[in-house]
C-alpha cells in the first residue's frame, strides 16, 4: 500500500522496538547493524514508484526518445525533427526530444523495437513509416505487432494537400504517363523493401496498370534515392509531394523533375490537374479495391506513436500535447516554410482506418502481399 512522504517518514521515525530490540549501551556493532537498516527502511518508505508520479514530474526529470524508422533526410525524418522541436512545449514537464534515427526494413525494425522493447513509460516515441501498420494487417512475419495496441498520438497529415507522385527525372523520354504504355519507353523506378510505399506503387504501376515500368530494389529512403536519380541509376521514384518540397526543395523548384501521375488522391491534385490518379487509370473493380487498399496509409501519412501500454495518464498528456501542437502558430509557420502539408487527425482517426483496413476482403490483401513480393 502507497504511503505519502509525510506519514511514511512519520511511520519510518517511530521507536523499532517492536520488531528489532534496542542495543545495549556499550554494543556499537549492533548499533550500527540498527542505525543501517532503518536508514534503509526510510529511504525505501521515502521513495515514491515512478507509476504515483504526475505527468509533469516524470517529464521534468526523463528526456524523449523519438524513433525514426527511415534514414535522414527524407519526409520521416525531417517532420520527426520538427515534432521534436516543438512538441516539448507542449508536454507538462517539458522533456527534450532526442531524434535517434533507427531504420532498417523499410521501418519494421522501428515498429517492432516500439512494440516489445521500448521503455513502457512514455519516455520514446516514434515517427513510424505510414505504410508499416499495414503490414501486421497483411500479415507480414516480420510485422510482429498489432497497430491497434500502439499509444498513437496521431497524424501530422491526412493528405488533404498532398499526392504520391511518379516523379522522373526531367529528361526522361516520357512526357506523360500515357508514354509508359507505348514499346519503347519505359521507366526504372528506385524502392526500399516489403515496407515501404515506393515500392509498393511501383509494382502497382507495373502489374496492375500495366505501364513498363522496371523495379529496382535495395534503397534506403527518399534522399538516397535523389542521389540515385541524379547519378542516372535510375529514371524516377515514387515519392510524396510533400517529401519532395521538403528534402529537395532546389531541384523541385529548378524542375528537374517530372511527375506523370498520382496515388494517395480521389481527385487529382488542384495543382496538377493534367496528372492523372491511379484510379483514372483502371476500370477493373477488383483492381481499383486494391488500389484503395494500397492507398489507406496516405491519409494517415505521418504518424506518431508511443509503445501500447504506457501509463494513461501520459498518453493523454502525449496525445493532448500533440493536438495543441498541431494548432501552434509557430509550428504551423515552420511546417509551411519546410514545406510539410499539414492536416492533423487524432488517435481515435488512425484507429478507425486501421479498423477499415483490417475488414479488407481476404482476395485483395493476398494479391496485394503477392504484388509486394514481386521480384522483377
Amino acid at each position: 500500500m502507497y504511503e505519502s512522504p509525510a506519514r511514511a517518514s512519520a511511520i519510518c521515525s517511530r521507536p523499532c522496538r517492536n520488531s528489532i530490540a534496542m542495543p545495549r549501551p556499550g554494543n556499537p556493532r549492533i548499533a550500527f547493524v540498527v542505525l543501517a537498516f532503518c536508514a534503509v527502511s526510510l529511504a525505501l518508505c521515502l521513495a515514491s514508484p515512478a507509476s504515483a508520479q504526475s505527468v509533469e514530474q516524470f517529464y521534468r526529470t526523463h528526456a524523449i526518445t523519438m524513433l525514426v524508422g527511415t534514414s535522414p533526410g527524407g519526409i520521416n525524418d525531417i517532420s520527426a525533427r520538427l515534432v521534436a522541436r516543438h512538441l516539448s512545449r507542449f508536454i507538462p514537464g517539458a522533456p527534450n526530444v532526442i531524434v535517434q534515427n533507427n531504420p532498417g526494413a523499410g521501418g519494421l525494425v522501428t515498429a517492432n523495437r516500439l512494440f516489445f522493447n521500448a521503455e513502457r513509460d512514455g519516455s520514446v516515441l516514434a515517427k513510424l513509416e505510414r505504410a508499416v501498420p499495414q503490414l501486421a494487417i497483411q500479415g507480414n512475419p516480420n510485422a510482429q505487432f498489432d497497430p491497434a495496441k500502439f499509444s498513437w498520438l496521431g497524424s501530422l497529415s491526412c493528405y488533404v494537400d498532398d499526392a504520391y507522385l511518379m516523379l522522373v527525372n526531367a529528361q526522361h523520354p516520357a512526357r506523360s504517363v500515357a508514354d509508359l504504355k507505348s514499346p519503347g519507353i519505359s521507366v526504372a523506378l528506385g524502392a526500399d523493401n516489403a515496407a515501404s510505399s515506393n515500392l509498393i506503387f511501383a509494382v502497382i504501376a507495373k502489374e496492375v496498370l500495366g505501364l513498363n515500368v522496371k523495379v529496382v530494389r535495395g534503397y534506403t529512403g527518399a534522399a538516397p534515392l535523389f542521389l540515385a536519380m541524379q547519378r542516372g541509376e535510375i529514371d524516377g521514384q515514387m515519392v510524396g509531394l510533400s517529401s519532395v518540397r521538403t528534402g529537395q526543395r532546389d531541384l523541385w523548384n529548378r524542375h528537374a523533375f517530372r511527375p506523370l501521375m498520382a496515388f494517395g488522391r480521389t481527385t487529382r491534385h488542384p495543382e496538377f490537374p493534367d496528372i492523372p490518379i491511379g484510379r483514372e487509370l483502371t476500370g477493373n473493380p477488383e483492381a481499383l479495391l486494391l488500389i484503395e487498399f494500397a492507398e489507406l496509409p496516405f491519409f494517415m501519412a505521418l504518424p506518431f506513436a508511443a509503445p501500447p501500454g504506457i501509463p494513461a495518464d501520459r498518453a493523454n498528456a502525449l496525445q493532448t500535447a500533440f493536438t495543441a501542437m498541431c494548432a501552434d502558430q509557430a509550428f504551423r509557420e515552420e511546417a509551411e516554410m519546410l514545406g510539410i502539408e499539414l492536416s492533423p487527425i487524432g488517435a481515435g482517426a488512425i484507429l478507425q482506418l486501421l479498423s477499415r483496413t483490417a475488414k479488407t476482403p481476404p482476395e485483395v490483401i493476398g494479391r496485394y502481399n503477392a504484388m509486394a513480393g514481386e521480384k522483377k
